[in-house]
């Protein structure tokens, strides 16, 4: 990866976590920066790993398959993408959409157990 590149990455981990901290979260840049592997790029949504992509295209699978693997246990993986002129998009395992909206008002208590039988089925 080339010096420009991995300006562009820096930027966006910045980028992203003053984008957290406008709703409320004590964001910042991961460790990675220091030497360690493997460390959420961006930290300050406990339970949640964040692997951080600013670039023009998205090898979706590559960076979701990233995220996974460096999760730690108990930690829902997440990628956070942009582009230029772009808003930021989150990107995650629809099982792991499905528990968040479930743990959420936003479900409704009558479609509960139809959604229990359908995920243990």
């Amino acid at each position: 990866m080339g010096k420009m590149s991995k300006d562009k990455g820096r930027r966006g981990e910045r980028e992203l976590a003053n984008k957290l901290k406008e709703y409320g979260f004590d964001a910042r840049r991961g460790q990675q920066f220091c030497g360690a592997n493997g460390d959420a790029d961006v930290v300050g949504l406990p339970g949640i790993h964040i692997e951080n992509k600013r670039v023009e295209r998205l090898c979706l699978y590559e960076a979701l398959a990233q995220a996974k693997s460096d999760a730690k246990d108990g930690e829902m993986p997440i990628v956070t993408h942009r582009k230029n002129h772009c808003e930021w998009v989150v990107i995650q395992p629809l099982d792991d959409w499905i528990k968040l909206y479930k743990e959420s008002n936003c479900f409704p208590d009558t479609r509960l157990e139809q959604m229990q039988e359908i995920a243990e089925g």
